[in-house]
């Protein structure tokens, strides 16, 4: 394979401190840069969010630009329906989910794929989300659809 994973996805927000802490207080990610896009327009705001190693959300908070307000159902979102974050470890995927739950970000639902565990959120612009993890209980060539809870994590009571 070429690529080892992807660089950034630029997003629209119209809260980037809020955006920021939901980020930083989750995920631990880092602000890296924050201001205007170029000196001379301050109605452009640019943020770097380093959320892993070599990966970045470009978040842009545009004066007058209400992008952000707008939110439809899955696969009706346009050309990037979603983003999936790899969490490092199984450990990490089980803090940041339950960091999530804590927000509301999230239900208690975890979806077995096969190969990888899956937990979808939406973030404080409404922009729908997954963090994935290997699976350790995974069997060979299985394959699960949508909605087939993670036997590890069973509903809450």
């Amino acid at each position: 394979m070429l690529l080892d994973g992807f660089n950034h996805v630029a997003t629209l927000t119209n809260d980037a401190k809020r955006l920021h802490a939901f980020y930083e207080e989750v995920f631990e990610a880092v602000i890296v840069r924050d201001g205007p896009e170029v000196p001379e327009d301050a109605t452009v705001r640019l943020s770097v969010i380093m959320i892993g190693p070599h990966s970045e959300l470009n978040v842009f908070e545009i004066d007058g630009n209400h992008e952000a307000d707008r939110q439809t159902p899955s696969f009706g979102r346009g050309r990037l329906d979603h983003l999936a974050v790899q969490a490092a470890s199984l450990d990490a995927f089980e803090t940041i989910r339950e960091r999530l739950m804590a927000r509301g970000a999230t239900d208690d639902f975890v979806t077995n794929f096969g190969p990888i565990l899956s937990v979808f959120f939406r973030d404080p612009d409404g922009l729908e989300c997954e963090v994935c993890v290997a699976n350790p209980d995974a069997q060979l060539g299985e394959f699960h659809p949508p909605g087939t809870r993670a036997a590890r994590y069973p509903a809450a009571v």
